[in-house]
């Protein structure tokens, strides 16, 4: 990836959190840490399975029953040896997300279960920070960026947790391919907001089967809870997040 000489500067200033070091967010911070990013921050609670190994691109066999944050940084290091890791062995959890969060400039969130999603953009919106959300599953995937004052927001186009249990990789799998596209321009999007430009709102999908990629700006979505004027969530109630449970990331 390369970076204009204006903006590596202020990339070696910045921080940012990777939320769940799984299929997305294994080759986002790899893109992160290449492009100069000066400080990232590793949350994950689960330890490397074998059956990560094809699509999670920071694990190697020696790896395996490691934790994830561990093996992240000694792999991260290895690419960007001047990298800052702050190490972070637990999932964004209610009793901690806006203290994640509000020590970061930009959140890259790439967990694989709505409860952690929604949780994420209701604690970047409350601690003021830039969240970049991605999900993929089978062979289509999507990433989407949220200012920092939100709206649009992930909850204004997914409005709130499914009432049943929605697939995850685990069940319906996913292409190994797809997640690291996918993570790319999650990482991008990230880049280019640190950098300066105006990305908020804007949502990529991709299709692994055709190729087909789609980038557009969203609207908001009236009456939002969480970004609109009249936003009713205002700050975190563990309730909220139930409906489905925490699970492991990609």
């Amino acid at each position: 990836m390369s970076v204009p000489i204006a903006n590596r500067l202020v990339l070696a200033g910045s921080r940012v959190l990777v939320v769940g070091m799984g299929g997305l967010g294994c080759p986002a911070a790899v893109a992160l840490a290449r492009a100069g990013v000066g400080t990232i921050g590793l949350a994950d609670d689960d330890v490397v399975d074998a059956s990560n190994l094809h699509r999670q691109i920071l694990f190697r066999d020696e790896d395996v029953g490691q934790p994830k944050v561990e093996a992240a940084a000694s792999a991260l290091l290895r690419v960007a040896p001047e990298l800052r890791i702050e190490r972070h062995h637990t999932r964004m959890l209610p009793r901690n997300a806006v203290e994640l969060a509000v020590r970061y400039d930009v959140i890259v969130e790439g967990s694989d279960n709505f409860a952690t999603k929604f949780l994420c953009a209701d604690a970047c919106r409350i601690a003021k920070r830039m969240v970049v959300h991605a999900a993929a599953i089978r062979w289509h995937g999507t990433a989407l960026a949220v200012g920092p004052n939100g709206g649009p927001c992930y909850r204004c186009l997914f409005e709130d947790l499914p009432r049943e249990n929605a697939p995850a990789c685990a069940d319906a799998g996913v292409v190994g391919p797809v997640v690291g596209i996918v993570a790319a321009v999650q990482a991008d999007l990230a880049i280019s907001f640190l950098g300066g430009d105006d990305v908020a709102g804007t949502l990529f999908t991709f299709d692994g089967k055709t190729l087909a990629a789609r980038r557009r700006r969203l609207p908001r979505r009236a009456g939002c809870p969480l970004c609109s004027d009249a936003r009713s969530i205002q700050r975190i109630e563990p309730s909220r997040y139930t409906i489905s449970p925490l699970s492991a990331d990609p």
